[in-house]
């Protein structure tokens, strides 16, 4: 097959990259740096001639609901437009798990993004999944102040990136299945839970504070929707230790912003996300 990876050089993107030349798939990385503008249109025609499948795995850094809202519907509709013209036979989007009640800020810009794929003449998949092993660090890294972090309560069950991508190019190669089962880790844990273990494997002293954000927002993080229903889920693989574990890309130390945790504007508005 022929597939076409929107956000090919992210977290989960460059996993799904190396998943489908694993499984002897031809790849297209969609970017600017291959003349790709998603966010415009420009130069998709060309690089979608002749695929059978696109994977969406697009982000932004933006917080606010009608920001991420403009990029998501605008890029998504920009790919599914010029596949529908290419012919492309299967969308595939990258979506987050529980986040139906949570029709605010980032995650109601993913609503927005799946309703576009659904609305769309492009048979396609929604694959959502849980928060990313990489998360706890990336919240550190973003609302820490020396060695303190103030880490929002999330209840998560995370999961290997590397996981994600590889099941995110196995639907790509299947039939459109409209929404996926869910993609969950194999363990619950918390945000703050997670930094401390990753802080204790390293070496490093740090000081978690966990805190409960207010509104509709801290309320979903806390509620628990974000870790899906694992009975009717699929359940990864690796464990949080696992993955502490393993020298796999360097991940656990390397800054990456997931297609969940878009760059906050203070330590009060922290990312998620994946």
């Amino acid at each position: 097959m022929r597939i076409a990876i929107a956000g090919g050089t992210g977290v989960v993107g460059a996993r799904a990259v190396q998943a489908a030349r694993d499984a002897g798939h031809e790849t297209v990385v969609l970017s600017r740096r291959s003349g790709v503008d998603v966010l415009d249109g420009t130069g998709l025609d060309a690089h979608l001639e002749g695929l059978d499948a696109v994977i969406d795995a697009l982000n932004t850094s933006s917080l606010s609901l009608r920001k991420a809202t403009e990029f998501f519907r605008a890029t998504t509709r920009n790919l599914l437009d010029a596949e529908e013209r290419q012919d492309v036979d299967h969308h595939v989007t990258l979506s987050i798990v529980g986040i139906d009640g949570i029709a605010v800020s980032y995650y109601g810009a993913k609503l927005a993004q799946e309703d576009e794929a659904r609305r769309s003449a492009v048979p396609h998949t929604i694959a959502r999944a849980t928060q990313f092993h990489e998360f706890a660090g990336q919240l550190a890294e973003r609302t820490s102040l020396g060695p303190v972090s103030l880490i929002p309560r999330v209840l998560c069950r995370p999961v290997a990136a590397r996981e994600v991508g590889e099941y995110l190019v196995e639907l790509a190669a299947g039939e459109p299945a409209g929404r996926a089962p869910d993609l969950v880790g194999p363990e619950e844990d918390t945000a703050a839970a997670m930094l401390r273990k990753q802080s204790d494997h390293d070496g490093t002293a740090r000081r978690v504070l966990e805190v409960t954000l207010p509104g509709a927002y801290g309320r979903g993080l806390a509620s628990g929707a974000l870790r899906g229903v694992p009975e009717i889920s699929r359940i990864g693989q690796e464990t949080f230790a696992q993955w502490l574990e393993s020298d796999r890309s360097g991940d656990r130390t390397r800054l990456a912003r997931s297609p969940f945790s878009p760059t906050p504007s203070s330590p009060t508005s922290p990312p998620l996300r994946r």
